[in-house]
């Protein structure tokens, strides 16, 4: 943390004279290649062991530095001018690499978003992005009135640290503010938490969608969850259709019901599973009756996976509810005493467990080209003709399509050109 301090105290004293970052970067190539053995070594460790976070990949070297502070990005070609109002709120781990902080915020201004809050990615208490209390306060203060909502609530990244919060904030104001301005909080892994305190107590929906550091501050963002991202941001009419079930598990089918034909609709909610598991019993996890319950989870062992999925069983979630759709599970690995339990066998007993239809593969989760979706929102979940499920949407804010330039969010910067 030491390189990232001098770091950042460097970049904002030349700042203070007069020299914008990027001249500041390159007029200390020492930190610059800091950075990059830094990343480097941190991206090692994200590839042997994954993570609740996003698995992001660490790209930049010295000769892709940014050109400017993202707090004083100017519309340029390709870019437009951004008018959506929007914040950040930083709610788990910290985003140490203050350069892919400043590339994403960057991306957000050429794509459109007004971000009024860029300093909460300078935040930083042992792991988490600020203390308890600062995190809580990005939400918070909304909900007091200290803050104008904005329209979009955009989580900066995932990781552990939400659950935290979540005592400190008035849900219930927060929800009813949210629903007057039309405001759309977006995130997920561990996002998942303050979704979930917000639908249950302040009857609030949100997006499942890519973050701030996680996606937007890569190098090269994947276009394809950008895409759906913006898409869905847009869309109040969103359809999915969801043909194969191989990112939950291979050897399952991609609707496991006893009526495969049957239509359901009702409010879908959830989110990563080790969230919704720890939040079982508590005032938080929303109850639903007639609900659609989503689930997804990386580098979790099958036995671990089927331990939390009988902790929302035995806690009697699962009552009430007409239906479970599963995203990705992956990093799951092999069960070391029997490589037969897998998390085909785990999903098949709990189709026998809860009587419940399944519905395998809907394509979010720790992935590449997600596909964001509203969490609250009505859902209808029907059959298709070659054994696969559409889910229809409604019921949900969204952003003016004009107001989007997609292209914006993997924009290349005349200065990060290789």
């Amino acid at each position: 943390m030491k390189n990232r301090t001098d770091m950042l105290s460097r970049r904002r004293f030349l700042c203070k004279v007069g020299v914008g970052a990027s001249a500041s970067l390159l007029a200390s190539q020492s930190i610059a290649q800091a950075l990059l053995n830094t990343d480097t070594a941190e991206q090692n460790r994200n590839d042997a062991q994954l993570t609740k976070d996003d698995l992001p990949t660490s790209e930049i070297d010295s000769n892709q530095l940014i050109s400017s502070s993202a707090a004083d990005a100017k519309p340029q070609a390709n870019c437009i001018t951004p008018t959506i109002e929007t914040r950040l709120f930083a709610s788990s781990n910290v985003g140490a690499n203050d350069t892919r902080n400043q590339l994403a915020l960057q991306r957000m201004a050429c794509s459109g978003f007004k971000v009024n809050n860029p300093a909460v990615t300078d935040r930083q208490y042992l792991r988490f992005a600020g203390t308890d209390s600062q995190r809580a306060s990005d939400l918070q203060n909304i909900a007091t009135g200290a803050i104008a909502a904005p329209k979009l609530l955009l989580g900066v990244r995932g990781g552990y640290g939400a659950m935290r919060i979540l005592p400190l904030i008035d849900w219930q104001t927060l929800g009813r503010i949210m629903t007057e301005r039309g405001t759309i909080l977006a995130g997920f892994s561990d996002v998942t938490a303050i979704q979930c305190a917000l639908l249950a107590q302040g009857n609030m929906s949100s997006l499942a969608a890519p973050m701030l550091y996680s996606e937007f501050g890569k190098t090269n963002p994947d276009q394809v969850s950008c895409r759906q991202f913006a898409k869905t941001l847009t869309d109040p009419n969103l359809i999915i259709d969801v043909a194969s079930a191989a990112i939950t598990s291979e050897k399952l089918p991609t609707v496991l019901a006893t009526n495969a034909t049957q239509t359901i609709t009702g409010t879908i909610w959830g989110g990563n599973l080790s969230v919704v598991s720890a939040l079982a019993g508590s005032p938080y996890l929303p109850r639903i009756k007639g609900g659609i319950v989503f689930l997804e989870d990386v580098g979790e062992q099958t036995y671990r996976i089927e331990r939390m999925l009988y902790d929302l069983y035995l806690a009697g979630v699962f009552k009430d509810q007409q239906a479970i759709v599963f995203g990705a599970i992956t990093g799951t690995g092999e069960d070391s005493y029997d490589a037969r339990y897998d998390i085909s066998i785990v999903i098949q007993n709990l189709h026998e467990l809860t009587g419940l239809p399944i519905y395998n593969g809907m394509r979010f989760g720790h992935i590449a080209q997600k596909q964001s979706f509203p969490l609250g929102a009505t859902c209808e979940i029907s059959a298709d003709n070659s054994g696969g499920y559409r889910l229809r949407f409604a019921d949900y804010p969204v952003i003016d399509a004009g107001a989007v330039n997609v292209e914006g969010l993997w924009h290349i910067f005349p200065s990060t050109r290789q």
